[in-house]
């Protein structure tokens, strides 16, 4: 969602602030700005556009400081237009950006007008300038921790005055705030990747700090009001820029990314040991008797689909929440539950706060699957795996949600091993089906061709239908969420069973309807089922394993898959949806890395 970096150095800053929005880019944006410090008042550009146009603004304008704020905007609280865009102002003298939602901002907004606040913006954000600018007795530290007891919901924020011209605050409730530690120079970001190249040392605050940023020192501040002292930490955070070489998007280059990333995520090791999963594991794998999957998105797919594996190969009975529905709920906790939390950033807003719920009803034994070790997901969990899948550009994971699949395979073996159900000879066949995904993806990748040809077709549809069953279930709902998230198309996934409960009233000449069709227990009912969509004139477009004896005819296209892969398929199977959605995507034209109205990183409720 959206992006922060702050500064306060001894140079020119503005272009380590553009640098650091552009490395932040990928977290989806309708709009961004910075400001700046100079002459003894502040000054800032704004942009509905790009980063790209914002640098323009700023080098024409020669917006230049030595203290600065910027941010990256995805719109909740009015439209994306510049009135709206950050950093907000309070009468011309403090500049502020914000990452949340500020859940009593109305009353608050009443009770500033009535003190005589003008609001010429949309944002829940203006609140929060109006208020600390109204409690500020010039000491910037202490009217935005007075400020922040005020205010309900989720923000991180930065803040700078004009009568404070080398200091920048920032603060944190239920969104990620990481202070980067420099010589004579001092920084404040979302993440620790927009500071890339400017240092390696890093302050990860916790819920309800307060920061003070000045050129000397930084001081840091707990809910409660007392200075703590941080832990600081060494990230070599990756800040080169990542080129697309031969391919057009960045979604393409991830896709065919997986081998690599795949390679990487599979545990070196010639077994499943408990220690994979962190040191207290095997303690904990032992006390358990269920486990309880917390998701939202497509990592809330992956873990529909560990349900499949681990109630099959660890027998351990296992449930799957949507993350943002679980904490709204009553719901009977099990202390022997092993409480799982999947993201690819680690600072999902719903998973988060998922997660801390799972705790506070006395879960104590909690995993994480998660593609950055660093994140507040990591920092909260007893246990935890982390993915290699490398940086994701696209808005529309890929290569996150494959190795989150692995991961969940090597928990499903590991607590089956525990619990006596993968023997010796069950386990060395994993480990080399396992090593051998990424060569069985790259065969995979090539059926690119195939693929294109019959995304031609579907970019001409508005509707499409996704079928699966049983394991591949989850993978139909994968490919639908692929489709409709960067082709605009309206595509849902049901259960190939489900069809004649209700679905089936939808299939017609002009729906396609796509099949995943692997060679296992249940492709025989799966035939049945794509029979009754023929019968009703709908077109089926079918990737089978190729022992599946399913042949193309008029109203029945096949794409086979090379090899067939067992308890691993899915994995192969959700890579031709992928390429579907990217292809059917660039045919109609869309916007496929930054598709509308989506965020990479949603870090608000």
């Amino acid at each position: 969602m959206c992006g922060i970096v702050g500064a306060v150095a001894q140079r020119n800053i503005v272009p380590v602030l553009i640098e650091g929005l552009r490395r932040l880019e990928y977290r989806g944006y309708d709009s961004c700005g910075v400001a700046v410090l100079a002459d003894g008042e502040p000054h800032r550009a704004r942009s509905v556009a790009r980063v790209a146009d914002l640098d323009d603004q700023v080098r024409e304008t020669h917006l230049e400081g030595f203290t600065g704020i910027a941010h990256t905007r995805w719109a909740t609280h009015g439209a994306p237009v510049t009135n709206n865009a950050h950093p907000i102002f309070s009468r011309n003298a403090l500049a502020l950006v914000h990452n949340g939602i500020i859940e009593n901002y109305e009353p608050l907004r009443e009770m500033l007008r009535g003190k005589g606040y003008e609001f010429v913006s949309q944002t829940d954000t203006e609140v929060i300038a109006h208020l600390i600018h109204s409690l500020y007795r010039g000491d910037l530290f202490a009217a935005v921790r007075e400020a922040v007891q005020q205010l309900h919901g989720a923000y991180a924020i930065a803040v700078e005055h004009k009568d404070q011209p080398n200091t920048v605050v920032g603060a944190r409730q239920g969104s990620p705030l990481v202070v980067g530690l420099g010589e004579g120079e001092n920084f404040l970001a979302s993440d620790a990747l927009a500071l890339a190249g400017s240092t390696e040392h890093f302050i990860f605050l916790e819920e309800g700090d307060v920061c003070e940023l000045t050129l000397e020192r930084v001081r840091v501040a707990d809910r409660d009001g007392r200075d703590v002292e941080r832990e600081v930490r060494t990230v070599a955070a990756y800040g080169g820029a990542v080129e697309l070489g031969p391919y057009r998007h960045f979604m393409q280059k991830e896709i065919f990314e997986q081998p690599r990333a795949i390679s990487d995520t599979i545990p070196q090791a010639d077994s499943f040991d408990a220690s994979l999963f962190g040191e207290a594991a095997a303690k904990a794998f032992g006390e358990i008797d269920n486990l309880l999957i917390l998701a939202c998105g497509t990592s809330y797919y992956s873990g529909l689909t560990a349900k499949y594996w681990l109630e099959s190969i660890a027998k351990i009975p296992t449930q799957v929440e949507i993350a943002s529905e679980y904490r709204y709920r009553d719901s009977v906790p099990n202390p022997k539950s092993l409480v799982v939390v999947i993201s690819q950033s680690g600072e999902t807003a719903d998973t988060l706060a998922a997660l801390k719920h799972a705790q506070s009803l006395g879960h104590k034994h909690t995993l994480s699957v998660c593609n950055v070790g660093t994140s507040a997901m990591v920092r909260l969990t007893e246990l935890s795996f982390l993915t290699h899948a490398g940086r994701e550009i696209g808005v529309a994971s890929t290569k996150a949600f494959t190795t989150q699949l692995v991961a969940l395979f090597v928990l499903a073996a590991t607590l089956g091993k525990l619990r006596g159900h993968v023997d010796a000879s069950l386990e060395a066949q994993y480990v080399r089906q396992l090593r051998h995904l990424p060569a069985a993806l790259n065969s995979v990748l090539a059926l690119e061709p195939q693929i294109i040809a019959w995304s031609e077709d579907f970019s001409r549809k508005e509707n499409a239908l996704f079928l699966g069953r049983g394991l591949h279930y989850p993978i139909a709902l994968e490919g639908a969420l692929k489709l409709k998230e960067i082709s605009y198309i309206h595509a849902e996934a049901y259960p190939a069973g489900e069809l004649k409960h209700g679905p089936l009233a939808l299939v017609t000449e002009a729906m396609p309807v796509v099949t995943v069709a692997p060679n296992d227990a249940l492709l025989e009912k799966l035939k049945s089922n794509m029979q009754e969509v023929r019968a009703r004139g709908g077109e089926l477009y079918v990737f089978a394993d190729s022992d599946t004896r399913i042949v193309s005819e008029e109203g029945l296209h096949v794409i086979r898959m090379p090899e067939h892969y067992g308890l691993l398929s899915p994995i192969l199977h959700v890579v031709p949806l992928q390429l579907l959605a990217y292809h059917t995507a660039c045919s109609r034209g869309t916007d496929v890395d930054k598709p509308r109205n989506l965020a990479k990183s949603v870090t608000v409720e």
